[in-house]
């Protein structure tokens, strides 16, 4: 850091996000292009979106899902920057589980003020839309594994102490064998 002559202390050279040319972590890859598209409806941050399944529980996980979060527009200088309106979140909800989602409206509304830590939400909307959700993705199929491939991963993890780690090793390289013996599909 360096001082300027006339007071406050200002970054000289900032330093780059990732000073190391290497593998990173998928939520930094990811975050930032989810960033993009959660700000166009709404969302300061991912937060709500990657996180809503921990927030409404398993109940409501797979039949709702955050859809826009509108904040009401502030006249200038009335409001100081420590009071704020809270917003209205608009939830997608399947037909079967609005009314049920409705009852609960009161305590989703704490869940989320309580996992942001302020009083972010003050009404929740519901939109009787379906979810749209992606599935996940399959696991894929494995090839036959030669008896000398099996011989070779069982022979691997034989010393191995532990009964689980041994079960684990010989797991994973079968798996792995079986995935290099599999055909490759053109397409």
């Amino acid at each position: 850091m360096t001082k300027r002559q006339d007071g406050p202390t200002v970054a000289a050279d900032p330093a780059p996000k990732y000073a190391f040319k290497g593998a990173r972590p998928l939520a930094d890859i990811v975050g930032g292009a989810l960033t993009v598209a959660c700000r166009r409806r709404g969302f300061a941050t991912v937060d709500i979106v990657a996180h809503w399944p921990d927030i409404v529980g398993p109940a409501y996980a797979q039949c709702t899902s955050p859809d826009r979060l509108s904040w009401a527009k502030r006249p200038k200088g009335l409001i100081t920057e420590d009071e704020h309106e809270p917003a209205v979140l608009t939830v997608r909800c399947s037909g079967a589980a609005a009314l049920r989602f409705t009852h609960e409206l009161p305590q989703v509304v704490e869940r989320i003020n309580m996992f942001f830590g302020y009083r972010c939400v003050g009404r929740i909307k519901i939109l009787q839309l379906p979810v749209a959700r992606v599935e996940k993705p399959r696991r894929p199929t494995l090839g036959p594994i030669s008896r000398e491939a099996e011989a070779s991963v069982r022979a691997a993890a034989e010393g191995f102490e532990d009964e689980a780690l041994r079960a684990a090793i010989e797991r994973l390289g079968l798996a792995v064998a079986g995935r290099a013996a599999r055909p490759v599909k053109a397409r």
